[in-house]
């Protein structure tokens, strides 16, 4: 996309606006502190935290977990991942700032502690003393209740002129049930405004774009209803198998894994209405809106609204990969799925009878999460005595990983004596006009719950209208009436999900890489 023939430069400085301000002072307690999740991501969030100087001089860590080791040994590992973090972003010209890692690390500790211990909670207490701290649970599942149950009946969630907040990463439950019954188990030590349900995927400016784009924008919103809008798509495809996530993943498939939680996030931010403000309930209750208006899939239709499949041995680029059966810790005869599409209404005044088509897979031929809207066809008369065959569809896509930014493809008459058309595309790439270091998509949530914003986080109610919106798929999978489609590995995914756009002219995007 060309640079317009305006001052942009003074706009966009002008438009900035303050900037974020320091977190106050903070202790961050990681459970599961020696674990995977907190080396290869939230320490480096962290760090860039800190070059950012948003967190204080006060700021410190203390990682809980099980595991024999000590300070200097925790340090020395983390040490080496942003190491290994820093030298992935040399290509963007941006080395170890090793003064900001030196401060960082030396604010790190260790305390080994067993979380069905209630020594460790009191051990915890004495370390902590009094102030600002968050809780993070980069723990399983099954942990969840256990430890805030801890922290409740040592004191450490009573807030007496400091606050104290709990992060929560998912799954938050197996379904409906198990989520509320988690949601009522967390209520029994925290207030609603002291948890902070993750989603990474909203810690990625393209989501959080989606709110500025349309309503920020008079060109987009008026277009953005069922009048004008034949049907969106929402992808989220992986090149990558299960890995050594064997055993978490034959108890979860994508459709637990992926669908209450991004995709329906995803879903909800593209087809809220307009909060009154940005404030975390006025965006939370729209989104909540939408999420309880999706129409339950009607089980005598299934095989039009919801398909599973599995992969089988194929081919990522080059690279001969198994199967899921063949897979370390997969049982093999499993019936769990690594890809589900699904058909959804949503049955409001803005979206009634505009269909949301969902799909999420590994194992599949790109990597990519993206929002396709999809706007309905031009009026074909007009051009009938011209060579036209096939006017270009209007598709705008939202893409949010691997890279950010958003494409419009639309008709444009091609040069020469007879109209002739041609499909071109406008595309808009966040690093072009806001080059920034990568980031891990940790650190606005990170920063955001210090701050006390929950915006990006999921209330009680949204993650139980996430699991409502999914939960027939899960009953009907119990009913086995939803059988295993396989599909080779480095393809689309199982040829069944291609029913589901069946008529109107509609089809899947393609992959691309």
């Amino acid at each position: 996309m060309e640079a317009l023939d305006l001052p942009l430069d003074g706009v966009l400085e002008a438009a900035d606006g303050p900037q974020p301000l320091r977190a106050p002072p903070c202790t961050l307690v990681i459970f599961g502190g020696s674990g995977d999740l907190t080396a290869r991501l939230l320490v480096p969030a962290l760090y860039n935290l800190a070059v950012a100087q948003l967190l204080d001089p006060g700021f410190r860590v203390i990682a809980v977990d099980w595991q024999d080791q000590n300070d200097e040994k925790l340090r020395e590992k983390l040490t080496v991942s942003i190491q290994d973090f820093a030298a992935k972003r040399q290509a963007h010209a941006t080395l170890l700032d090793v003064p900001v890692w030196t401060w960082l690390r030396d604010h790190i500790s260790y305390l080994r502690g067993d979380f069905q211990n209630p020594d460790t909670y009191a051990a915890l207490a004495a370390e902590i003393g009094t102030g600002n701290c968050v809780f993070y649970l980069a723990v399983a599942a099954r942990f969840f209740g256990t430890i805030v149950e801890g922290l409740g009946a040592s004191g450490l969630t009573r807030e007496d002129g400091c606050f104290r907040r709990v992060i929560i990463e998912k799954p938050f439950g197996a379904d409906l049930g198990s989520a509320r019954l988690l949601n009522r188990d967390l209520a029994k030590s925290l207030s609603e405004s002291q948890i902070y349900r993750i989603d990474h995927y909203l810690g990625k400016e393209t989501v959080q774009n989606i709110l500025a784009l349309r309503f920020s924008n008079g060109i987009f919103e008026p277009l953005w209803n069922r009048q004008n809008i034949d049907h969106v798509q929402i992808t989220a495809a992986e090149t990558v198998g299960v890995e050594a996530r064997g055993r978490f993943y034959e108890g979860t498939g994508a459709l637990r894994d992926m669908v209450p939680n991004h995709i329906m996030q995803l879903l909800a931010m593209t087809a809220m209405e307009a909060p009154s403000s940005f404030d975390a309930d006025a965006v939370r209750d729209e989104k909540s809106k939408v999420l309880q208006a999706i129409h339950h899939m009607p089980q005598g239709n299934l095989p039009l609204t919801y398909v599973r499949g599995q992969y089988t041995a194929g081919t990522i680029g080059d690279r001969a990969v198994p199967g899921y059966l063949e897979e370390p810790d997969i049982d093999p005869h499993s019936d769990t799925e690594t890809y589900v599409a699904m058909k959804v209404a949503v049955d409001n005044w803005r979206w009634a009878g505009v269909p949301f088509y969902l799909r999420t897979g590994k194992r599949l031929s790109a990597r990519k999460t993206e929002v396709a809207i999809h706007f309905k066809q031009a009026p074909y008369a007009l051009f009938r005595d011209t060579p036209v065959e096939k006017l270009t569809p209007n598709i705008m896509v939202l893409h949010i990983q691997p890279s950010e930014g958003c494409t419009i493809q639309f008709s444009a008459k091609r040069p020469g004596p007879i109209v002739k058309l041609g499909g071109v595309r406008m595309k808009f790439d966040y690093a072009d006009w806001f080059p920034v270091a990568p980031s891990t998509g940790y650190e606005t949530l990170i920063y955001d719950c210090m701050i006390g914003d929950a915006t990006l986080f999921q209330r009680a109610d949204n993650v139980e209208a996430g699991w409502a919106a999914v939960e027939p798929a899960l009953e009907a999978r119990a009913e086995g009436l939803a059988p295993i489609r396989p599909y080779v590995a480095g393809t689309r995914g199982p040829a069944e999900a291609d029913t589901l756009l069946e008529g109107k002219g509609r089809s899947w995007l393609r992959l691309r890489t």
